[in-house]
């Protein structure tokens, strides 16, 4: 049986920047072929990045997609890396795009892989199943494949897939059992989300059992908006055997040597299973098989929940921050557990030397507050300012009659002010620090504490802001490093400090009350029935399902952040503002 020597290339492409991308094809390409690959994988559309939404409306844009496939080829050539099969995904089109007047049936902007080999595009592979859900609308954008590309490497029959036709039974990997496949090969920019690790090796191995073939399996990694990819790429054997997985949020080289079956007579291109036609390739030389022992890629077993979401916090921000090219960060420090662990992520993203935490105490601002920002600060090493908000506000009130709720809220304001013009006046990035659970309820002031660019925090459940914060200090004391977050941040009581005395729980049931219910209705879509039936209290769920239902218009406005949960708020959860149903009790 002859051995192949794969490599996955587990890498972090920007969006837009295709010549940085096929720069990192190129390098990863030669240090794949240092390490003796004879075929190498990356990420699904690596040429421009994922997702590239509307830009695939743009016609220069796929022309320019085309264009550097086609450089990329003969660069690898120029640099002594010709015989070495390299598959990349990009975006490619065999017609106008499907919005414009001049569509076609059946034509148009595809989501594609190429496999190049001196200095040519050898085969080509247009996604058939197009994920049309959750953050995805490949349904708006591409036109799906019909046919099954087989390209026979090595003495062994190799057929390419993209990341959804995984996800579906059926299709590509039916097709694949049928034309007598050695090795399916699947490119991947499949987002995290909590435990999706868990689902993502069963559902490979029901692939690989579908196809009768192992799966060598590419996840991109890195930051994109509100997404982050996970990586944790792997290969399957056609029996379910995990043979080798790759770290989580990091860039990463998988080399492992795959014993497999020589490809037989080819069969014909006629239909195959779902309609789909199978195409055939033959690649006639690769590198020679290396000497020596054999490579193996070896196993990295998942890490605890905590650690999980914090890296993909972590790596969300940087990538947001550097990928835009913002120098530094700056973000309010009230003491309080939200913008501790925001401004912990931020330090573990960026470093502290581009990290501004400002306090800004009013009168209604607790010691301990003022002492618990300054703790923080003086643990990480961030840059620390005081600027009190006291005097603005009186000068507002000096000016303008108002009491209770709008001057509450005017205190927000003031301190958006402050962060604001500190972004205009030396170019950082203002972080806003609500977690899910204010959001879901529209616990903040709109255009106070709301104000910012990027909001690590946005996805996280105010429990889960409570385990984050625990889990990084006792990883620092793993380590034998100071914790980050002082104790008080987290024992104390949640409290926006807007009037004398106040604390969340005057407004909000208990948030081991309240997370259960928001966690049914909004990533659950249950209803008011539904929650009740899950044993909680009714008059609670009215409350909190009036908040939730209310406080779309301020969703809308407010800042991105990193997606760690099955349905964060933005793509994933889609609502009309304008809406008079309720789920009435």
């Amino acid at each position: 049986m002859p051995t192949l020597r794969l490599a996955l290339c587990q890498v972090n492409p920007t969006v837009g920047d295709l010549a940085g991308n096929a720069g990192l094809v190129r390098s990863w390409s030669r240090q794949a072929a240092d390490a003796g690959a004879q075929l190498v994988l990356f990420p699904e559309l690596m040429l421009t990045g994922y997702p590239v939404e509307d830009l695939v409306f743009r016609r220069s844009f796929v022309a320019a997609s085309r264009a550097a496939l086609h450089r990329l080829a003969a660069d690898l050539a120029a640099d002594g890396l010709g015989d070495l099969p390299v598959m990349v995904g990009y975006l490619d089109a065999d017609g106008p795009p499907q919005v414009s007047a001049d569509a076609q049936p059946g034509r148009g902007a595809r989501n594609a892989a190429a496999v190049l080999h001196r200095g040519e595009v050898v085969a080509t592979y247009f996604k058939h199943h197009l994920p049309n859900y959750g953050v995805f609308d490949e349904d708006r954008y591409f036109v799906p494949g019909d046919t099954l590309t087989v390209v026979r490497v090595g003495g062994v029959d190799v057929a390419l897939t993209i990341c959804e036709d995984l996800w579906q039974a059926g299709g590509p990997f039916a097709v694949a059992r049928e034309a007598g496949v050695g090795l399916v090969l699947s490119i991947n920019a499949s987002p995290y989300e909590l435990n999706k690790d868990d689902v993502r090796l069963p559902l490979v191995r029901r692939r690989a059992a579908e196809a009768g073939a192992p799966i060598a399996y590419v996840n991109m990694v890195g930051g994109q908006d509100e997404l982050v990819y996970d990586g944790d790429s792997m290969i399957v054997t056609a029996d379910g055997t995990l043979l080798t997985r790759a770290p989580q949020f990091v860039e990463h080289l998988v080399v492992h040597d795959l014993e497999l079956p020589a490809a037989g007579t080819p069969g014909g291109t006629g239909a195959l299973t779902d309609g789909m036609r199978v195409v055939r390739h033959e690649i006639p030389a690769i590198p020679a098989a290396p000497t020596g022992p054999a490579a193996d890629g070896g196993i990295i077993e998942p890490v605890a929940d905590e650690a999980e979401v914090w890296h993909a916090l972590v790596l969300g921000l940087r990538d947001y921050v550097d990928k835009n090219r913002f120098p530094s960060v700056v973000l309010g420090l009230s003491g309080g557990i939200d913008s501790a662990v925001a401004a912990a992520i931020a330090v573990d993203a960026v470093g502290p030397d581009r990290v501004v935490g400002v306090s800004m105490p009013s009168q209604h601002s607790s010691e301990h507050s003022r002492t618990d920002a300054e703790d923080l600060a003086k643990r990480t090493g961030l840059d620390y300012r005081i600027e009190p908000i006291q005097p603005m506000v009186d000068s507002f009130l000096a000016n303008m009659s108002l009491s209770g709720v709008a001057v509450e809220n005017l205190q927000a304001r003031v301190r958006g002010v402050i962060l604001m013009a500190l972004s205009n006046q030396e170019g950082h990035l203002v972080l806003t620090t609500g977690n899910k659970s204010e959001l879901a309820v529209g616990y903040s002031t709109l255009y106070g504490d709301s104000v910012g660019g990027y909001n690590p925090v946005k996805d996280v459940w105010k429990t889960l802001v409570w385990r984050l914060a625990k889990w990084r200090n006792a990883d620092a004391v793993r380590r034998g490093q100071t914790p980050p977050i002082p104790e008080n941040s987290i024992g104390k009581p949640p409290s926006a400090e807007l009037s004398p005395g106040q604390l969340d729980s005057d407004t909000l049931p208990d948030y081991d009350v309240l997370d259960p219910i928001l966690i049914g209705y909004v990533d659950g879509d249950l209803g008011r029935d539904g929650l009740v039936e899950s044993g909680h209290d009714p008059a609670v769920v009215d409350k909190v399902l009036r908040m939730v239902d209310t406080a779309e218009y301020k969703r809308r406005q407010s800042a991105p952040g990193t997606k760690i949960s099955m349905k964060a708020f933005g793509r994933d959860r889609r609502l009309p503002i304008t809406n008079r149903w309720r789920e009435d009790g």
